[in-house]
């Protein structure tokens, strides 16, 4: 992969403009076709770039021009894309999670080996100066031995501004496939991967009400559970507790904190690629200035990322988003049983990125 990567993207919904946006300023990538189900918004964004051909997803995944398809679908298409992209000798790149479940994300894996081709997934924000500045304070020792870690998200839920949310509160939706990728891998970079989970589920309604754009006043229905707490079983003996919930208004909590013998650190929203990061270690909070991660970084830097490193040890893998997705399947498992549930799959912890900027 050295020179101009050349992307191919599938799928131009709301999250492609933050990775146009974000490749506007990158020189080492330039997206060549894109495709949607919706021709129309696929023309609209290859008009605005030189260069840049709209095509349908056939064409699209066996051009000989496209290096890497960047998949941008809704998580049921996650898969179906990737394993077409494959097919066809190409590496991808996706939005979180990897798949809609591990079954279909161990197709992926398994496909994308046998053919030698590189997987690499969302979500990247957790290569930012605010995750990866608080990891560098845990490596450094600042707060001495991790003991236990939190993380919390809690929103009224995504029908009150996303004009179609259906899949939101479909199988592979809810708040812990949907939100808790950003959680569950920053826990992964700041602590290592994780070996059993304890979990716990619930929902508060069976329905939602569209709150915007045209299907305004809708009602959709609601088949998974929209509440899920638990808590995670690091390799290294850390306890870290998760909240993901669709089910109430907010929380000044959605944030993570990790507690050691010597001191405890606020890791800002792993939705975000910054953030303040602040550390107590027995008087007041102190803040950490920046001193790790990707400066000013935007949607698609994993991508850069993975790019640069040929997929070798990338921090933006498809190895990290299995697990990842492992850890989340696992969890809801263990809400369903009410059993610990053991996580089979591993991953080396992905290394610290330097203090750099992405361009």
């Amino acid at each position: 992969m050295s020179g101009v990567l050349r992307i191919g993207m599938v799928g131009a919904g709301n999250i492609s403009k933050q990775y146009l946006a974000f490749f506007d300023r990158v020189e080492t990538v330039r997206l060549v076709a894109v495709a949607d189900l919706n021709a129309e918004a696929a023309s609209a964004v290859a008009a605005a770039r030189q260069g840049c051909r709209a095509l349908s997803v056939d064409d699209l995944v066996a051009d000989p021009e496209v290096d890497v398809v960047l998949n941008l679908t809704i998580p049921a298409a996650h898969a179906p894309v990737a394993l077409q992209a494959i097919a066809h000798g190409k590496g991808v790149y996706g939005e979180k999670p990897l798949a809609a479940t591990l079954a279909e994300a161990e197709q992926v894996m398994s496909a994308a080996s046998a053919a030698g081709v590189l997987v690499g997934c969302a979500p990247d924000t957790v290569l930012g100066t605010g995750i990866q500045t608080a990891r560098k304070a845990i490596d450094d020792g600042l707060v001495g031995a991790p003991i236990a870690a939190s993380a919390v998200m809690v929103t009224a839920g995504h029908e009150r501004w996303h004009p179609n949310p259906d899949f939101y509160y479909l199988p592979g939706g809810g708040p812990l496939l949907d939100m808790g990728p950003y959680y569950v891998t920053a826990l992964v970079q700041l602590l290592g991967p994780v070996t059993s989970v304890v979990g716990a589920a619930s929902r508060s309604r069976d329905s939602r009400t569209i709150g915007s754009g045209a299907r305004a006043g809708q009602v959709v229905p609601v088949e998974i559970d929209t509440h899920v707490s638990g808590v995670l079983t690091h390799a290294s003996g850390v306890l870290s507790t998760i909240t993901m919930s669709f089910d109430s208004t907010a929380s000044r909590a959605s944030r993570i904190e990790v507690h050691g013998t010597g001191g405890s650190l606020v890791v800002p929203d792993p939705n975000r690629f910054d953030g303040d990061v602040e550390l107590n270690t027995g008087g007041e909070w102190a803040p950490v200035g920046p001193s790790a991660g990707y400066v000013d970084a935007g949607r698609g830097v994993g991508l850069v990322d993975w790019a640069q490193s040929s997929g070798v040890g990338s921090r933006a893998s498809g190895e990290v988003a299995f697990h990842v997705l492992d850890i989340m399947e696992s969890l809801l498992a263990s809400a369903g049983s009410g059993s610990r549930v053991a996580v089979t799959s591993s991953v080396e912890r992905p290394s610290l990125v330097p203090l750099q900027d992405p361009r």
